[in-house]
């Protein structure tokens, strides 16, 4: 329960006490107190289950060398199996204070690097490959790759997005190993305060409205590639692989068809059910013929009578300063070849 509810990137969960063990021992704890607690515990914990722990704590240990033991303070389940370790011969160090302290460390780091990384915006319409640039450049954060979501109605994904501890702990992690590397400028995707559900955190929120903007550049019948590849390519095939054919089809249907429900008050009754209508016939050939260049209309519509006047709005009204404006590669070229 404690894992699912938070974890530092890379952490792989053998916990001494599974949740219900944890639950009987919080009850005793409170009814007997601590010694009687522990009692039931050593109970819990048979040998064959001791075995099997050790068992797979040696295998992650080879693994993972370099790597630590945590519980979520820091206390007694992370130093019994240290112990039950060098017991065995193994002798593997553990994070003091656990995870409750370290995660106050990250978020202290979150603040401070959020407020003096030499940040850089990436920003441009709907579709025009921010993504893909951003991987192109000498030092970037995906704020959407570790938001598990592309920002936008349409952007949730087949997989659920991670808790919001988890994507701030992401993030620190993220910037914490870009300042290592010390590095001139680091880009960023412009956003807004939420990807999907989870909320950009405050101090970062802040610094982006005053960073300079690079804005990206690209015709329409590229942008139209773009977002055929990430939002019907790529999102089919995650449906698919998640779900199965048949069940991942529909979902990626219904996804459409949510997301087309959402805006259809800010959008318009009318343009809303043109673009569900074009969905549909491009729907009804991508199932017959695996044919996704169908989409082409449904996605045009959305990106020059939805998308394009939305940012447009948004950047005049933001009154952004704009350092550079180019294409993928005259972005790309730039960022390599300025001077900090």
């Amino acid at each position: 329960m404690e894992f699912n509810r938070g974890a530092f990137p890379g952490a792989t969960n053998i916990p001494l006490l599974n949740d219900e063990q944890r639950h009987l021992i919080g009850i005793r704890y409170k009814e007997k107190g601590q010694d009687k607690a522990i009692e039931l515990g050593m109970e819990l914990i048979t040998p064959e289950i001791r075995a099997s722990l050790l068992k797979a704590w040696r295998h992650f240990i080879t693994k993972n060398p370099e790597g630590y033991l945590y519980c979520f303070r820091g206390g007694l389940r992370s130093r019994i199996t240290q112990k039950w370790l060098a017991e065995d011969g193994i002798d593997y160090p553990l994070i003091p204070g656990g995870y409750k302290s370290l995660r106050k460390r990250l978020i202290e780091h979150l603040d401070q690097l959020s407020a003096t990384l030499p940040f850089v915006l990436i920003g441009g319409r709907t579709g025009s490959g921010k993504t893909l640039l951003l991987k192109r450049l000498p030092a970037s954060i995906d704020l959407e790759g570790l938001a598990r979501h592309r920002g936008s109605s349409f952007g949730r994904m087949a997989s659920p997005q991670p808790t919001t501890i988890d994507f701030e702990n992401s993030l620190a992690v993220s910037m914490l190993q870009l300042a290592a590397q010390n590095p001139r400028q680091i880009y960023i995707e412009d956003e807004g305060k939420l990807i999907g559900r989870l909320a950009i955190p405050q101090q970062l929120r802040n610094r982006m409205l005053t960073l300079p903007l690079v804005l990206l550049k690209a015709p329409i019948e590229r942008r139209i590639q773009v977002a055929e590849t990430d939002y019907i390519i790529n999102l089919h095939q995650m449906y698919v692989a998640r779900f199965g054919t048949e069940k991942g089809s529909d979902l990626f249907a219904e996804h459409h068809r949510s997301a087309l429900h959402r805006i259809r008050k800010r959008f318009g009754a009318d343009k809303t059910e043109k673009s569900r209508c074009l969905f549909e016939a491009g729907l009804k050939q991508h199932r017959l013929n695996n044919d996704t260049t169908a989409y082409h209309p449904y996605i045009s519509m959305l990106l020059t009578e939805y998308y394009d006047p939305m940012y447009d709005y948004q950047l005049r009204s933001k009154n952004r300063k704009v350092i550079f404006t180019g294409t993928a590669d005259e972005v790309s070229y730039w960022a390599r070849t300025r001077q900090p």
